[in-house]
């Protein structure tokens, strides 16, 4: 699982230098705050469309090889966003890039492979853990490189170097979790149930709204992401320096959560009361962050909405892991992480029309109606999940 947790963190470390740089490079071509929304949607529009077909191929194919192809695909995108000079270009290599972003749900059930039903909250903090680590190296490295605007193109160039680091370490260390006598009995099971179809897979497996939960949990930390660069800068005329530091700061709380935290929760408390806990502590920062407007407030609304969503995501993937059978396993978990980019796409966008039209306040209040539905949902949860190896 080591080698696993490294290759993922290296290729977090290259997503996470984009995230300060966008929000401020977009306006230098002339966007708007909505069409920042659809650039940073863009991505996530076309990880929703394939995250299950990356799912189904490494159920069939083995994790392994989907997880190089598509650290392989995201450092081309970094190329092509290095040289981009126009705003088409950026949507077109944000679209690829999605389109190669198939390695969360693969690692997710990589892990899922890997641990037993009993210790899976605690791998499912590991990639958890990889993904806080990330946003620490990332956002702070990429903003640093990129100044306050002096510089776009050194940090894709290292996000795309830091993705071919992650294919070599991968291509080396990375050990398959499908074997080939694995692989042969989901070929069987799958001619069992051909016609089983994605819908038919969620019905059978009574995951249906389970899935659509992670869309309504990742519009919610999208928003927090979309929002914050665009308010510091605009209330405490912030650049991407300042955001990259305060990112990385706070990612590096998350790493330590995810990494010590999770799996002494989820034993002692139950992986939905750590879920519940977690949703209530960012509904808590998101009214601070609807009524903040100095700096202290403003820090402090991020980083408990932030820790609070830290919190729930792995707890989501061990209950989703242990409701499905191996064999939808990949596929499972390929359709969550599908469901998660379609949050990524409505956080950006929802947040993008009331910041226009409404203002700050009014974002944070629509992001904490969101976030109170989804504490709804948690809290109508039974406390134990069905178990599957």
């Amino acid at each position: 699982m080591k080698f696993l947790f490294v290759t993922v963190l290296i290729d977090l470390i290259g997503f996470g230098i984009v995230i300060p740089i966008l929000p401020f490079l977009a306006p230098d071509m002339g966007a708007s705050s909505l069409e920042i929304g659809l650039i940073i949607a863009t991505y996530s529009i076309f990880n929703g469309l394939c995250g299950p077909f990356w799912g189904r191929l490494s159920d069939r194919f083995g994790r392994k090889p989907i997880i190089l192809i598509c650290l392989t695909g995201a450092a081309i995108s970094y190329i092509g966003l290095a040289f981009a000079t126009t705003l088409t270009a950026i949507y077109f290599w944000r679209a690829f890039g999605g389109l190669m972003a198939g390695n969360f749900g693969v690692a997710s059930a990589m892990i899922a492979d890997l641990t037993t039903p009993k210790n899976r909250a605690k791998g499912m903090g590991m990639i958890g853990a990889a993904f806080g680590l990330g946003m620490v190296i990332g956002p702070t490295l990429g903003g640093i490189l990129s100044g306050n605007g002096e510089s776009y193109t050194l940090p894709f160039f290292v996000a795309a170097g830091l993705s071919t680091l992650a294919i070599v370490a991968g291509f080396f260390l990375l050990e398959e979790t499908i074997t080939l006598e694995k692989r042969e009995e989901h070929t069987a099971e799958q001619a069992k149930h051909q016609k089983v179809s994605l819908l038919a897979m969620l019905k059978e497996t009574h995951n249906t709204i389970l899935a659509s939960v992670y869309t309504l949990h990742n519009t919610c930390v999208s928003m927090i992401s979309f929002l914050f660069p665009l308010w510091v800068a605009s209330l405490l005329d912030w650049g991407p320096r300042d955001v990259g530091i305060v990112f990385g700061i706070q990612g590096l709380v998350i790493a330590v959560i995810q990494m010590k935290a999770i799996g002494p929760l989820s034993i002692r408390m139950s992986e939905i009361n750590v879920l519940i806990m977690g949703i209530s502590f960012a509904c808590l920062g998101f009214l601070v962050a609807a009524f903040a407007n100095t700096m202290p407030f403003m820090i402090l609304a991020f980083c408990m909405t932030v820790t609070g969503c830290s919190l729930c995501l792995p707890m989501l993937n061990s209950i989703t892991s242990k409701r499905t059978p191996l064999r939808f396993r990949g596929q499972m978990m390929g359709t969550t992480a599908s469901m998660s980019a379609w949050g990524r796409v409505t956080g950006p966008l929802l947040g993008g029309v009331v910041l226009h039209f409404y203002g700050f306040s009014t974002a944070w209040l629509v992001a904490l109606a969101l976030c109170t539905f989804y504490l709804g949902w948690a809290c109508r949860q039974p406390a134990a999940s069905e178990q599957n190896p």
